[in-house]
């Protein structure tokens, strides 16, 4: 199996087992008085379009193919520092294993005051994760055209719209292309081949006139220069997520507003 499908077989026994010990049940309520009281968090598309600079900040401590990258960083404090350096939006990775995530760092932000819109960052494949991402207080969730069918893929919209929770689909080559019919809220292009965690930035170049005309476009990974960042907002993409550029120096608020001066 390639990287992709090992994360895959393993979220489905991971959310197999967290079922049985936290079942919808016991977090349902909660839920349902938030959208009873009509709780919500900005826009993220809304945001991204309506921003100079379209940065879309990630946390994240560890990946696959690099190890821990932060590993002692603390979510409330390094959300936080994005906030106050001029982060257009949030990404919080919540998969344990692979990503040393933990759906509780959206829950710290939030209680540190973060008002950013944050993009629940996980390998959605369940109804299940959805109601997870409500729970702790994302704007929007990731949807991975490689991990999902297309039919797959609108189900989960469908209830996440219903939930109030945008979808950022992720296509990486012209397979996934076909799921862009499905008119996402957001248009991502990741330059990271999962299979192989390959990255190349002109994934975005290449494929972004495939992408419909004024859609939310986003640019996702290998980007780490104000320079690339100018070229494909001439492109066309207003949101470019960008994590381990900042998140592998000490602080990782500086590092984005030193990139945003530069920009």
């Amino acid at each position: 199996m390639d990287i992709l499908e090992q994360i895959v077989a393993y979220k489905r026994q991971e959310i197999d087992e967290r079922m049985r010990y936290v079942p919808l049940q016991q977090f349902m309520p909660v839920i349902q008085q938030m959208m009873d009281e009509g709780i919500t968090y900005p826009s993220m598309r809304q945001s991204l379009m309506d921003s100079d600079t379209g940065i879309i900040a990630e946390f994240k401590r560890k990946s696959p193919s690099k190890g821990w990258i932060h590993q002692d960083a603390k979510a409330e404090e390094v959300t936080m520092a994005y906030q106050q350096a001029g982060a257009t939006a949030l990404s919080i990775l919540t998969d344990t294993n692979f990503f040393g995530g933990y759906d509780e760092y959206i829950q710290h932000a939030r209680a540190a005051g973060v008002t950013l819109p944050i993009l629940y960052k996980n390998f959605i494949i369940d109804e299940y994760q959805l109601f997870q991402a409500k729970y702790c207080g994302a704007s929007a969730v990731l949807l991975i055209a490689a991990c999902l069918t297309k039919q797959r893929c609108a189900e989960l919209q469908h209830l996440a719209h219903q939930l109030g929770l945008e979808t950022l689909l992720e296509m990486h080559n012209e397979r996934d292309f076909e799921y862009a019919e499905l008119e996402p809220d957001m248009y991502g292009i990741n330059n990271r081949n999962l299979g192989s965690f390959v990255t190349d930035v002109n994934n975005s170049f290449r494929l972004a006139e495939r992408l419909p005309d004024g859609v939310c476009k986003v640019s996702e990974s290998g980007i780490n220069n104000p320079s690339t960042l100018k070229e494909l907002r001439a492109a066309g993409f207003r949101g470019f997520l960008m994590g381990e550029c900042f998140m592998k120096e000490k602080e990782p608020g500086a590092a984005l507003q030193a990139m945003l001066m530069n920009n």
